[in-house]
């Protein structure tokens, strides 16, 4: 078995994993472009932990900004076999108060404005995105929630919109309707890459609001997501460091094949497939490729 990096991207609020020991940092060259900020590698216990804040620290970068494929990229080159993923997000459900921690299992992406793939011309493969999320990853953030008296659901669905904008009215009672349980603006195409990554991916969707949908509170807004964010972030401290604490030293295979998605995934014959592409998949999909 692989050993086991844990891999932790902090969203809005998270630009720092307090308890990381042995902390060094390390900007990480990749070429599909720049990643969001240095990535900072330690320990929690055991257990070695690379942490990358998602829009950089002192949040300077948008949903619509950040290169999603330069983070994954960089992760993926530091070690890291599971990546579990903090965001922000409102709640279409009543029973979903601010403060709930929500570990979604599924998403709906209606983004549109970015790179969802490191495939595509010169070298085509297509991934199952059926279970995006690890089970057994996601077992463990469930015991960490548990063990830490953190208020949470198991599996939820989450919509992804591109923002920067909150949604219309119509828009969130629409996703409502539709049965979804949170929206937020950066998982996807995060989960996607990290499935062409063969990374095992979890989300913990942090409830800050209600989006607009609620006649009983007002539209979300900034400073009602950051007080909230504020009264998030040590419950996140907390589920991390109990999530590290208990994680295992070797790579847990997934039932759903996250670490082997790239298995029979590429379409392109290898005599079609150009050089320039498989240069920059060399850590992605070195597994199935050859590296150079």
């Amino acid at each position: 078995m692989a050993k086991a990096v844990l891999g932790i991207i902090g969203g809005s609020g998270v630009y720092d994993l307090p308890g990381l020991e042995d902390v060094r940092e390390e900007r990480i060259a990749s070429p599909w472009g720049e990643p969001s900020d240095a990535l900072r590698f330690g320990r929690i216990g055991s257990a070695q932990v690379v942490f990358l804040p998602r829009h950089g620290r002192g949040h300077r970068l948008s949903p619509s900004d950040i290169d999603y494929r330069a983070n994954i990229d960089a992760l993926k080159r530091a070690g890291v076999t599971d990546l579990v993923s903090l965001s922000a997000c409102g709640s279409f459900r009543e029973d979903l108060a601010p403060g709930a921690f929500v570990l979604a299992d599924q998403f709906v992406d209606r983004t549109h404005r970015r790179q969802g793939s490191f495939f595509g011309r010169g070298c085509v493969a297509h991934v199952s995105m059926a279970h995006p999320v690890g089970p057994r990853l996601a077992a463990r953030l469930v015991a960490a929630a548990e063990a830490e008296g953190i208020r949470h659901q198991a599996g939820g669905t989450y919509v992804c919109i591109e923002g920067p904008q909150f949604s219309s009215r119509a828009e969130s009672l629409g996703y409502r309707a539709a049965g979804y349980d949170v929206i937020g603006m950066t998982a996807m195409p995060e989960a996607k890459l990290a499935r062409e990554a063969e990374m095992t991916y979890a989300a913990v969707a942090m409830v800050t609001d209600y989006d607009c949908w609620h006649d009983e509170h007002g539209p979300v807004d900034v400073a009602a997501v950051v007080d909230m964010l504020e009264r998030n972030v040590e419950k996140a401290q907390r589920l991390l460091a109990r999530l590290a604490r208990d994680f295992p030293a070797e790579h847990e295979p997934c039932p759903v094949g996250s670490d082997r998605a790239l298995d029979g995934a590429i379409m392109t014959a290898p005599e079609m497939r150009d050089p320039r592409i498989l240069a920059r998949l060399d850590a992605v999909a070195g597994r199935v490729l050859g590296r150079p």
